[in-house]
């Protein structure tokens, strides 16, 4: 394959230009000539050419078995230009290529049978590039470098293919670097580029090629092949240009690129320069690094090493940066510089730049691979211990698979319930459902849960009921005073469940003002029957679904309340409490009230259908007890389902009893005066009941209780001081925290400060504030007051405890009033009773009527039914004289109610108002101490009223002498209203308005004229 090539000269001078043997590895892509050279030559380019000077004296044979050392032309002005794409060449580093242009790949061929396999490889400037030829020298880089095809083979991509179309696969081998003088021949650009194969580079010399082709010795050499072939003398040099034309005439006639090139040469160095051996020092430590993050480095290090086992790396440093800018993944522009560097110093420099870059991006890919590998390996360790601990479990017999043992419990719960028969249905078709879900479906999410709310459901579980009577009438008197009516209803009810054994079908509803005891005696009735107890409200309820329940399809969902009362008590007969049932809302989510109907009808609760668990629960067994405070607003129909009982409230010797044994040491006690003598009493308490707590419930006079105790705590702890009462020793500091068991510290969280309006008026902030505030889970001890503190809480002093009375008086009037004046009683909205004065009075005008003090609408039809009835019975009256007169055309009437900020509506004022007109009309006076109620009819008929309970304490309180009330009324004055209330007060009860009037102007001329009337 060799070729001779003799250069002109005046001494027989012979240089040998043979290409280095192919690699034994790779398949030959054409055959070529035999690998050696000969004096005689071989044809007419070596014609005319002298015996070499050089051993061996005789030409190699055929058969010999060694090769000789093959060299490498140092100057070859014109080479073939292969524009290379993506990354350049580097001198010493072999490279594989893809050829697809048809006429390069015949010029390479052609190259290689006559044994001048040498080119130039120039990087291409534009990335993107798709060239096998250069049709402008700008187009490339003009430094590159001069390679040997070392070995080339067909690239054919499948079975069929030409390989004559499909392109050519070169290995090259870099030799120097060179430089574009000038573009000789441009080439044709409808070709595809060069690509270059993916193989790690190695410094792999050319006789070690060679070697393992013909695999008959080694020869050590250096890593690159050898330099020019040995001159004899210095003239010989300029022989060689002429031959080199002659040699690459041929390439004329393909459409391939031609360049004229020169040799670059790197400049002198020192190898023991400082800055050079420090560049070197760090390029082989960050080497080093790199190796121990990319196997492939290693692997290309390795290599390098082993190639540079004869000489130290030290002494090579231009082949050192040349190595790092091949084997890194830098960009195209650093590498060129790399390349294009021929100062030592300064090619280090710029390879040491691009190995830190891939040093970088190692260690970050590093980096990245152990977090992904290290959460792989730890959810990987903790399946693999999970797996062994559950076979080891279960070897030992102390857990199955966690599935199995949730269908297990779930068997374990059914069958220690009593479920009917279409529960159990329901049950075994989810549980075999759950059985065939994988535990992380979302369907067996849902059956889960659904099975745990129904398994956890007390199915045929119940409490023991206590019915006795004299149980029950002992809790209640313990939790109340007075409510003789509500503990009797409850004590029936008790009674007819002893006999009965059950009390299935009762739901009772408290109504009454607000803080009578209505939630605390639900309490009591639990505790008389021995039966848990559950308490829900609602108050502004919107949602049907908190009575029914959402439907398994919803995300969430819940069963309504009282399916998760029954799993919270875990009995079927508890009492549950409903709060403010007259104050449940209507919403766009239904209407919650009509949802109570099915829940409270005691036909209809027996097969009770929740939404979410859709089987009938059986609520016969549960009591339930509904509070409110008003009947007004519960729907028709749902009271209807509902037993009515009217805790009406306390008179003031009920409140005083509450107020002594049961408010007061609570209120003590909360104060921490439990054991000091800090007493209230009893004539301090009537003056509260009298003058601020009027209301019918006993809320309002445990505030003002709670007041007077918290009051006295304070001036006790004034008037000791910090020697009596100290604080505890300070809090150790923030350091020392850490040692104690029972304290750590959290971070601050103050309260902002709020700025002063002048800056020099606030107070100094701290300084060196410690960021931490200690927490303890000590208790703190009370403090003992002193047994010589004696403090007494009396209605002298007890406007210094809860101040100034709320109520002033309760009658307006002392002395007798003026006429038209009349004194009504009255129920406030708070449930307690009022002694209220009407006032008439008549002016010039047109007959009209004014109503004054925020009268309702029901109000002030009575005042028009009572001036109807007085202008149709004025002559009877003597206020005009005959039947015929014309009566107030031309006057007003103006009618008053004081407190006029209090609202005032109902029509038991009708007969207070009557009598006022005609006391105005007849200008006769009405006794203050008398006080009167009821509702009138046009014709004159006087009907019942409620809250006369509340009405007659209000009008003992004022010292009412007389009290009119309505005839129907009798019953409930005699029987409900105490007679410690009653005491002192004459009862008239009257059917007519006729009956009012004689008995409010008794003696006077008016009554006389109704006697007639009346007989």
């Amino acid at each position: 394959m060799g070729e001779q090539h003799r250069a002109a000269g005046p001494g027989p001078v012979e240089a040998i230009y043979d290409i280095r043997p192919e690699d034994g590895s790779a398949p030959p892509a054409s055959s070529a000539p035999p690998p050696s050279s000969s004096s005689s030559g071989d044809g007419s380019d070596n014609a005319g050419s002298d015996p070499p000077p050089s051993p061996p004296p005789d030409p190699p044979a055929p058969q010999q078995t060694s090769i000789s050392k093959q060299s490498v032309p140092e100057i070859y002005p014109e080479v073939l230009a292969l524009p290379i794409a993506r990354r350049p060449l580097f001198p010493g580093f072999y490279k594989a290529v893809v050829i697809r242009n048809p006429a390069v790949v015949a010029a390479i061929k052609e190259m290689m049978r006559r044994g001048q396999p040498y080119l130039g490889a120039f990087l291409l400037k534009d990335e993107h590039a798709d060239s096998d030829v250069i049709t402008d020298i700008n187009s490339v880089h003009p430094v590159g470098v001069f390679a040997q095809i070392t070995s080339v083979f067909a690239a054919n991509t499948g079975p069929g293919s030409d390989s004559k179309e499909e392109g050519l696969t070169a290995v090259l081998y870099p030799h120097r670097r060179i430089r574009i003088t000038d573009l000789v021949k441009a080439g044709d650009t409808s070709t595809a580029s060069v690509q270059v194969e993916p193989q790690a580079s190695s410094p792999a010399t050319p006789e070690e090629e060679q070697t393992s082709a013909v695999s008959t010795e080694v020869e050590e050499t250096l890593p690159t092949p050898p330099p020019s072939p040995d001159s004899s003398t210095p003239s010989s040099k300029p022989h060689h240009i002429t031959p080199a034309f002659l040699q690459t005439s041929f390439l004329q006639q393909y459409n391939i690129s031609v360049v004229r090139v020169d040799n670059l040469v790197t400049q002198p160095y020192n190898k023991d320069d400082q800055y050079i051996r420090a560049f070197m020092s760090e390029i082989v430590s960050v080497f080093k690094d790199i190796a121990q993050l990319n196997p492939l480095f290693r692997d290309q290090i390795t290599n390098f090493s082993i190639n540079q086992v004869a000489s130290n790396v030290f002494d090579e440093p231009d082949k050192l940066a040349d190595f790092a800018a091949a084997v890194s993944t830098g960009e195209v522009g650093e590498l060129q510089d790399v390349l294009e560097s021929l100062t030592v110093e300064d090619r280090l420099r710029k390879a040491l730049l691009v190995l830190k870059k891939e040093l970088i991006n190692a260690q970050l890919q590093s980096k990245l691979s152990r977090d992904v590998d290290s959460k792989i390996a730890k959810r990987q360790r903790e399946y693999y211990l999970m797996e062994q601990l559950k076979g080891i479990k279960k070897e030992l017999g102390m857990e199955s698979d966690g599935k199995d043992k949730m269908i297990e419990k779930f068997k374990e719960r059914a069958a220690a319930l009593m479920m009917p028969e279409g529960v159990r249905k329901v049950f075994d078709e989810e549980l075999n459902k759950l059985t065939h879900l994988e535990p992380a479906a979302s369907e067996a999410n849902v059956t889960r849960n659904y099975l745990e709310w129904l398994t956890q459901i007390p199915w045929g579980q119940h409490s023991k009921e206590n019915f006795s009577i004299a149980h029950a009438q002992t809790v209640l008197d313990e939790d109340h005073y007075g409510l003789k009516d509500v503990k009797d209803r409850i004590l029936e009810f008790l009674a007819v469940g002893k006999l009965r054994g059950t009390v299935q079908g009762k739901i009772i509803c408290l109504v009454g003002p607000p803080g009578v005891g209505k939630t605390s005696i639900g309490k009591s009735i639990a505790r008389a029957l021995d039966r848990q107890f559950f308490r829900f409200s609602v108050g502004g309820l919107t949602d049907v679904a908190e009575i029914k329940g959402h439907r398994r399809t919803y995300v969430g969902a819940l069963p309504g309340k009282i399916i998760q009362a029954l799993k919270r008590v875990g009995t079927e007969n508890p009492l549950v409490l409903i709060d403010e049932v007259d104050k449940i809302g209507r919403g766009h989510n239904g209407d919650p009230s009509s949802a109570l109907l099915e829940m409270l009808d005691p036909e209809q609760n027996t097969a009770f259908l929740d939404h979410y668990m859709d089987v009938p629960v059986d609520l016969s067994r549960v009591l339930f007890v509904c509070t409110a405070n008003v009947l007004d607003t519960i729907p028709a129909p749902l009271l209807d389902r509902m037993e009515v009982l009217e805790v009406s409230g306390y008179v003031s010797e009920e409140k005083a009893v509450i107020a002594d044994k049961y408010l007061g040491p609570q209120a003590k006690e909360a104060s921490g005066l439990k054991n000091a003598d800090v007493q209230l009493e009893p004539s301090a308490i009537d003056m509260l009941i009298k003058y601020y707590c009027r209301e019918s419930g006993v809320r309002n006079l445990k505030k003002h209780i709670d007041k007077i105790y918290r009051k006295a705590a304070l001036r006790l702890v004034r008037d000791l001081g910090e020697d009596v009462f100290p604080e505890p020793a300070p809090a150790p500091d923030v350091k020392q925290v850490a040692s104690s068991d029972s304290t750590t510290t959290v971070e601050k969280q103050d309260a902002p400060i709020n700025e002063p309006a002048a800056p020099e008026a606030g107070a100094p902030a701290k300084e060196n504030a410690s960021p931490e505030r200690i927490v303890t889970t000590e208790q703190r001890e009370p403090l003992k007051v002193p047994d010589t503190v004696h403090v007494r809480i009396s209605p002298e002093n007890l406007k210094d405890y809860v101040g100034p009375p709320v109520y002033q008086k309760d009658r307006l009037y002392v002395s007798p009033p003026p006429a038209g004046v009349s004194t009504g009683l009255g129920y406030l909205g708070n449930g307690s009773g009022a002694v209220m004065p009407i006032e008439a009075t008549t002016m010039p005008g047109k007959g009209g009527l004014q109503l004054t003090g925020k009268l309702g609408e029901v109000i002030r039809e009575s005042a028009q039914i009572a001036l109807s009835w007085v202008k149709a019975h004025s002559c009877e009256l003597g206020i005009t004289a005959t039947v015929n007169d014309q009566f107030l055309h031309d006057r007003d009437i103006h009618v008053h109610m004081p407190e006029g900020s209090i609202g005032k509506e109902g029509p038991s004022a009708g007969t207070a108002i009557l009598s006022a007109f005609v006391s105005l009309f007849t200008k006769s006076k009405i006794s203050p101490d008398i006080a009167m109620t009821g509702e009138i009819t046009l014709v004159g008929q006087v009907l019942p009223v409620g809250g006369l309970k509340e009405k007659i304490l209000a009008a003992h309180r004022a010292g009412i002498k007389t009290i009119i009330a309505p005839e129907a009324n009798r019953s409930d004055i005699e029987e409900n209203v105490p007679e410690s209330v009653k005491t002192g007060i004459r009862f008239v009860y009257v059917e007519n308005v006729r009956e009012v009037l004689q008995e409010v102007f008794q003696g006077q001329p008016v009554a006389d004229r109704l006697k007639d009337t009346l007989s």
